[in-house]
């Protein structure tokens, strides 16, 4: 058996997260032995999601997002412990501060492989110039200390080697693997999800999904919804999660004069049933490495306008399954929803054209590509299996 110990900051409700979790599953079913290092700002039902689903857990006090030497050292040295205890043949870092750390107790613990999955990047939209060329250089740093890297999309790879992280050659592309067929088989009717959120029958709703955080750009949303309301009157505005911004979004859509047209869930797990009261998925974020919703929500057919950022125009191609718009730009995000809210057949062309395009990025597509990586690896290494 190989052994494989996986390294992330957090566990939360979120792409990262999900994806690590599913990632080991499907590892599990291909043979290999799995334990996940996570960090104290993780949130306790999502750890115990994972726990539920197999996941060998192996908690670090002191291995949190921010920049902190003392806690930082204190947690390479707690991974290096793990690592000599376990004796993995293969160590895979997942997001970027996880992955610095991670990897560095890995060369010193002199682990054989090493595999790393930024989920995304923070070259822009996150940080201020100067904090995001530390990170850059220290992802320069770490990529030499790395067997395989992999992104969730090509555009991901081209944004990583335009900045000299890595060689092109280190580079693999794994979707976040959506579990596209499960997704459809358990989704409720749109009557029922609309019963549920208290929405009007005839109402053209748009959902947005995802932390409520600045990078989200769910204030873009709402700065676009009194135009998307003049054009199409029976317009709402879902938003499924919770975060900082909560506050700070319904207090503007009140002052815009549409706070009645605003709708919170806070933070759900189910997330796929509130998905299908919708008619459409906006994700205008300023900075994306994949977007797992925008696949769940192509999945049950949603077309999807999004912000041409990132990964995303990876996954929405403008005009078969979605629309693409300018990141920080509401005029044109409320011109693109307004335009689907009008037009019932371009929203049925979009929607059926999503649910092909969402295969590619499924949980079989994405578990095959992994596990070609790990075999790889494990042939190149002459590990025993």
């Amino acid at each position: 058996m190989i052994t494989v110990a996986h390294v992330i900051t957090r566990l939360t409700l979120g792409g990262s997260s999900e994806n690590t979790v599913s990632t080991i599953e499907a590892l599990e079913r291909a043979g290999y032995v799995n334990a996940l290092a996570y960090g104290p700002e993780s949130e306790a039902p999502t750890v115990e999601d994972a726990r539920r689903r197999g996941c060998r857990m192996m908690p670090v006090p002191w291995l949190g997002r921010e920049v902190r030497p003392a806690h930082d050292l204190a947690a390479v040295l707690a991974l290096v412990r793990h690592f000599r205890r376990l004796r993995p043949a293969l160590v895979h870092t997942h997001t970027s501060k996880a992955g610095f750390v991670g990897r560095l107790a890995a060369r010193l613990a002199r682990v054989p492989a090493v595999i790393h999955q930024p989920h995304g990047h923070v070259f822009y939209g996150y940080w201020s110039r100067r904090r995001t060329a530390l990170f850059v250089a220290l992802e320069r740093l770490a990529a030499r200390w790395t067997d395989t890297l992999v992104a969730l999309t090509p555009r991901e790879v081209e944004e990583h080697v335009e900045r000299g992280i890595g060689r092109a050659a280190q580079w693999q592309v794994v979707p976040s693997g959506v579990p596209t067929a499960a997704l459809r088989a358990a989704m409720p009717s749109r009557t029922a999800a609309r019963a549920r959120l208290r929405l009007p029958a005839g109402a053209f709703v748009v959902a947005g999904v995802g932390r409520l955080v600045p990078i989200k750009g769910f204030d873009l949303l709402i700065e676009a919804l009194p135009e998307i309301v003049a054009r199409v009157p029976s317009a709402r505005v879902v938003l499924i999660g919770d975060g900082e911004e909560r506050a700070a979004l319904e207090a503007r859509a009140a002052a815009l004069g549409v706070g009645a047209r605003l709708h919170v869930t806070g933070a759900v797990g189910d997330v796929s049933g509130l998905l299908a009261a919708a008619d459409v998925l906006a994700a205008p974020s300023r900075n994306e490495g994949m977007g797992r919703v925008l696949v769940e929500a192509m999945a049950i057919g949603l077309p999807v306008v999004a912000t041409n950022v990132g990964g995303i125009p990876d996954v929405v191609v403008d005009g078969e399954c979605g629309r693409l718009v300018a990141p920080g730009d509401a005029a044109a995000l409320a011109d693109a929803l307004a335009d689907l809210g009008g037009d019932e057949a371009l929203r049925a062309k979009l929607g059926a054209g999503a649910i092909p395009r969402a295969e590619a990025f499924s949980t079989d597509v994405a578990a095959a590509a992994m596990g070609s990586i790990y075999d790889g690896l494990v042939r190149a290494r002459g590990l025993r299996r």
